[in-house]
């Protein structure tokens, strides 16, 4: 799949960029995108949350009424929960809600996230630009030539850039990451990507089957070379 580069006055240039099918031309598999994404907000969870049970409950022990002969129920404890200020019975206790997922299934999540983008055509394409100072409004200007202005917008930089993250970081509907740090939940809680036309490759590279299989082979040749090797000193 190619898209045009358009520069900072939203006009179309000669430039096209190749986006890999591998990564944003398959079909989406929408439960490895639910997996990743309940896995992440899952992570992020603190997990301190407490309440106190009748027995952390500071009251008097004392019985409060008679066992028998008052017509009602029995009542040992003020710290019942069935009492005003009593221990809850039940409640929540910290614990840690963070899980794994397989290093394959989230990356299948991140590449069906961009293909669901893709396929909807919401991604765009801009020219590298660096800014010289922090300006939210110079930033805005460019975010509306874009015709995106409105819209829940993800930016993709190829590399960290100080200038456009603290010019882009007061506009409520927009967040900006680098290549390396793309992940499902910012792709499916955008309405659109914005690509920076460096950052293209780098996903294309990070996320690409046949690299991902090159970077394999590699490896396993490296390893047969080391194991063919003996050390010295040792027996022929």
């Amino acid at each position: 799949m190619e898209l045009s580069v358009y520069n900072i006055e939203g006009q179309e240039t000669s430039r096209k960029v190749n986006f890999d099918d591998t990564v944003f031309g398959i079909e989406p598999n929408t439960h490895a995108i639910y997996l990743d994404v309940k896995q992440l907000l899952a992570n992020r969870r603190q997990g301190t949350h407490k309440s106190k049970q009748r027995g952390e409950v500071r009251y008097s022990t004392r019985k409060l009424k008679k066992q028998k002969g008052t017509g009602g129920a029995r009542a040992g404890s003020i710290k019942s929960p069935l009492f005003v200020g009593g221990g809850r019975v039940f409640g929540p206790v910290p614990r840690d809600y963070s899980h794994k997922l397989n290093k394959k299934q989230k990356a299948l999540a991140r590449r069906s996230a961009l293909s669901q983008k893709a396929l909807a055509g919401n991604i765009r394409v801009i020219e590298d630009l660096s800014l010289d100072t922090p300006k939210t409004k110079e930033f805005l200007k460019i975010w509306k030539n874009q015709q995106l202005n409105g819209k829940k917008l993800l930016i993709i930089l190829p590399e960290s850039n100080k200038n456009v993250y603290l010019s882009s970081r007061n506009l409520p509907n927009a967040k900006t990451i680098i290549a390396s740090d793309v992940n499902t939940y910012d792709i499916m809680n955008a309405n659109d990507l914005l690509f920076f036309e460096g950052a293209v490759d780098i996903v294309n590279r990070l996320l690409g089957t046949e690299n991902n299989a090159l970077v394999v082979d590699n490896i396993l040749e490296e390893s047969n070379v080391e194991s063919n090797v003996q050390p010295q000193g040792s027996e022929q």
